[in-house]
């Protein structure tokens, strides 16, 4: 590296962790910096996910640091900075910018106040997602109602408030704006102007003067100010870019910019990007539409619950074995298990596993996870038969969340971008292929959030002219899998089933004779 070569940071807030991840202008990463953390269930409120702000603050400055001094560099030669975290996550601030109350992505401790807006107008739900794409299950009315109901002295203080992307950019420039790809998320934005609807918080009857301005993904937001720069190490005067939500960014990241691509970010949660250029919602509002983090892009987007979580909790307590031996070869528990379950057929002879549903966003329930029709064979149904059985089930969903956003758009993607963890399988990357029917092709970035963040950043000081045209340039791909035939028929035959077994199962939910995975507030 030159001392001369341009460098730029993303900041990247997950749910999972932070991270300062430093890029060169030809995306290449030079270095990382991670840190986990955890957001805590207040045990006074079922449902609830705080973000402790001042620890996570520390955390953050802390990557930032650490990758200013594990890479070597000075840090005046940052040329630009950008940030992106989990969606939906919200900050309250004082009129001081002083943070008052904060929560995290699927907070759901809102089932009182949920219950008392379908009670009070059984229609205001649909009026507000044909505006904002967004239902009551993810967005922010319902947690702002609930601070007003159950904090009164937090909301009576609130004076601000802000997604986590922009609170990062807040802890370093003092200047506090929003962005559409993430603000979109909140409920309270009108999709087509990509701004605030502040008449949807009146409907709610929640203050409409707590609204920073907005500015557009890749628009320059300030600049570094002396107390950012003494608690982060970073060189007072950089310039700081808006950024955005992950999963936009990180479509970004993988080059899904244009009409009509789509993508599949496979980690504790799947999330479908379907891109559009037309800014409609689903007559059903079945499906959640948010704003990309390119200006001229809407995207529809299905979420999967729990994937990723699945597999952990699999791997956990199923395969000790396969966890002691990897770390003796010093390779990954589940390449081993993906070697053992690439040997089991496409069906899993007959058996089917169920925890994530196709998504319903006004009303989103998954029902308690199962396996079903396995018999007592272990040559057949064995440990390795039950892990593919999730990848399965997880590619059923994708494949039903393909036809959702068709139903609703009439279009379809001619491949899918597949990043995140789970790309990181083979098996799993051919079963979503042989699945869907579609060619999957994988990058060689697959966390590719920081880059979208990163190409953002180089977007706003001018460093990159397009941002669009720049994602195409630096997405590389690593490879494409194409569907199998036969195991594409064999799957086609099973999606109907499949489907069947859900309801049954969502039906027992229902019923409460078993638990419900996860149920958004008030269902």
């Amino acid at each position: 590296m030159t001392e001369k070569e341009k460098l730029l940071l993303a900041i990247d807030a997950g749910t999972g962790s932070v991270r300062a991840v430093l890029f060169n202008t030809s995306g290449k990463e030079i270095c990382c910096v991670q840190r986990e953390w955890e957001h805590s269930e207040d045990p006074k409120y079922p449902g609830s996910m705080n973000f402790d702000w001042e620890y996570n603050w520390e955390l953050t400055c802390f990557c930032i640091k650490g990758v200013i001094e594990q890479s070597g560099i000075n840090a005046s030669s940052i040329s630009a900075i950008s940030t992106t975290c989990m969606r939906e996550g919200i900050v309250l601030y004082d009129k001081d910018g002083k943070e008052l109350w904060a929560c995290a992505n699927v907070d759901a401790r809102s089932d009182d106040e949920v219950a008392y807006l379908v009670k009070k107008d059984p229609a205001l739900e649909r009026e507000i997602y044909k505006i904002s794409g967004q239902t009551y299950a993810l967005g922010a009315l319902p947690r702002l109602l609930w601070v007003k109901n159950k904090l009164p002295n937090i909301y009576e203080k609130t004076a601000h408030l802000s997604m986590f992307n922009d609170w990062l950019i807040y802890k370093i420039t003092g200047i506090l704006k929003t962005e559409p790809s993430n603000g979109s998320t909140t409920g309270i934005f009108d999709l087509e102007t990509r701004k605030w609807d502040t008449s949807i918080a009146e409907k709610i009857g929640l203050k409409t003067e707590i609204f920073p301005e907005t500015v557009e993904c890749g628009d320059i937001v300030g600049k570094v100010h002396a107390e950012g720069a003494k608690e982060t190490n970073l060189a007072e005067g950089t310039i700081v870019v808006a950024g955005g939500g992950d999963a936009q960014l990180g479509s970004i990241g993988v080059g899904v910019v244009d009409n009509n691509q789509a993508a599949v970010f496979g980690g504790s949660f799947w999330q479908y990007e379907f891109n559009t250029n037309q800014c409609k919602t689903d007559k059903d509002c079945r499906v959640r539409v948010n704003c990309h983090g390119v200006p001229s892009l809407w995207q529809y987007e299905a979420i999967a619950f729990k994937p990723g979580l699945a597999m952990r909790w699999f791997r956990d307590s199923f395969c000790q074995e396969e966890v002691a031996k990897a770390k003796q070869l010093k390779t990954s528990a589940y390449e081993l298990m993906n070697k053992e379950a690439v040997k089991i057929p496409a069906g899993c002879y007959g058996m089917m596993c169920t925890f994530s549903d196709i998504m319903n966003y006004i009303s989103w329930k998954h029902a308690a996870p199962t396996f079903t029709n396995f018999d007592f064979d272990p040559e057949k149904f064995n440990k390795f038969t039950f892990y593919r059985a999730i990848m399965e089930n997880t590619a059923m969903i994708t494949k039903g969340h393909i036809e959702l956003v068709y139903e609703s758009t009439g279009n379809k993607p001619s491949e899918i971008v597949f990043a995140g963890g789970a790309a990181m399988s083979d098996l799993w990357c051919q079963i979503l292929s042989d699945v869907t029917g579609l060619p999957v092709k994988v990058p060689v970035v697959k966390e590719a959030t920081a880059l979208g963040t990163a190409i953002l950043a180089g977007y706003g000081v001018g460093i990159f002219k397009d941002i669009s045209e720049t994602a195409r340039a630096l997405v590389e791909w690593e490879t494409t899998f194409t569907p199998n035939e036969e195991n594409h028929k064999t799957y086609t035959q099973m999606y109907g089933p499949w489907r069947e077994v859900y309801s049954a199962q969502l039906g027992l939910s229902e019923k409460r004779l078993t638990k419900f995975m996860w149920a958004a507030p008030g269902l």
